[in-house]
């Protein structure tokens, strides 16, 4: 199959004018242009990257729907935050596990913004309960772990990110020989990639070739929370 350029400068230079006319006034009259050069490109890269992530693991769902499937919804939830602007200034994507769909489950991620594209594997703030069987497993298969985050392919194209505590989690020895690890808040890993890259018609197989890089890191999670990879 012929490789196919997803995206295009035009989804950059909507987010730089939204940025700046951050209203409903301006986004009505441009929604065909969000429609076109943003939604529109993005549902095909889902619909694409499927079959690839079939091929990683039948468990992680790449959902093309408009609404409801693994792109992330424009508008902000502005009810509790002091940033009442109503749109969001970039477009993603999240490829969720399909027992725990929702942002704070393992997934793969996609983000594309004027500022800067980046891909994502991991969890985001899990809750307390899972946030607890991520730590737990660490501390029982510390071999298991250190494999997974020392995996070629992964450090090579990975950095690990996220929040940490100030102090050890309750319950855990504070001189742990991982205990840098078991005081993360997040569990994610993410990769960078230029505008130029991301406008490229190989961008759908670099990425996916990254999702394959991470699978060791997300095949450690999706365990240690007793979901099936």
């Amino acid at each position: 199959m012929a490789a196919r350029r997803y995206f295009g400068t035009e989804l950059f230079k909507f987010f730089e004018e939204l940025k700046r006319n951050n209203n409903r006034n301006w986004f009505l009259a441009n929604k065909s242009r969000y429609e076109n050069e943003v939604r529109e490109p993005m549902l095909a890269f889902i619909a694409g990257f499927a079959p690839h992530l079939r091929k990683l693991s039948r468990h992680f769902v790449a959902d093309p729907r408009p609404s409801g499937g693994s792109l992330i919804r424009i508008y902000r939830d502005i009810r509790f935050s002091p940033n009442k602007t109503p749109y969001k200034t970039h477009v993603s994507a999240h490829f969720t596990h399909f027992r725990e769909r929702d942002m704070h489950s393992p997934g793969f991620y996609l983000h594309l913004e004027p500022e800067g594209v980046f891909a994502a594997a991991g969890i985001w703030r899990p809750e307390g309960e899972t946030l607890a069987q991520i730590r737990n497993s660490i501390v029982h298969s510390p071999a298991k772990w250190r494999a997974a985050i020392g995996a070629p392919a992964f450090k090579k194209r990975f950095d690990l990110g996220g929040d940490s505590l100030m102090r050890p989690p309750k319950g855990y020895d504070a001189k742990h020989p991982l205990i840098a690890d078991l005081k993360r808040k997040d569990f994610i890993a993410s990769t960078t990639y230029t505008k130029k890259e991301a406008c490229a018609a190989d961008f759908l197989e670099h990425f996916a070739g990254d999702c394959a890089a991470s699978t060791p890191f997300m095949r450690f999670l999706t365990g240690a929370i007793g979901c099936p990879w």
